[in-house]
């Protein structure tokens, strides 16, 4: 069995933005030949998809709406998958409140079985969250 990689927040922003294209070409490339021809898998945690879409809002200007979609896209592309699994996906698909940073501090807690405790009302109302 070959071992999983996971990939930092450079990687993710330019498989979501496409930006410059020749090395957005080159990413693709090196994952997929990772992927097809050496049956590696390839994850993103919640740490690097949190900071791949601020990075992305920032620096490229793109809307949340656009940003959440275009992480959904790489993450389901069978390329990179969230290290976190379905319920990263889930996040990113939530609109309004508690804010998709949130929804992964909770994730990230629960799978290791601690429970979330907050001072923010909206973050409490999470499954496995306690307002303080």
């Amino acid at each position: 069995m070959t071992q999983p990689c996971g990939i930092d927040t450079s990687v993710l922003v330019r498989l979501a933005v496409g930006e410059p294209e020749l090395d957005f070409e080159r990413c693709v490339a090196a994952l997929r030949t990772l992927v097809e021809d050496h049956g590696r898998e390839v994850f993103a945690s919640n740490q690097v998809i949190g900071e791949a879409y601020v990075a992305i809002q920032h620096h490229y200007r793109v809307s949340d709406t656009d940003a959440r979609a275009a992480l959904i896209n790489v993450l389901t592309s069978g390329l990179v998958a969230p290290l976190n699994g379905q319920s990263v996906i889930l996040a990113l698909r939530s609109k309004g409140q508690p804010g998709l940073f949130d929804r992964l501090i909770a994730d990230d807690y629960s799978r290791v079985g601690l429970q979330t405790l907050t001072l923010d009302r909206r973050m409490a109302s999470l499954p496995g969250a306690q307002r303080l």
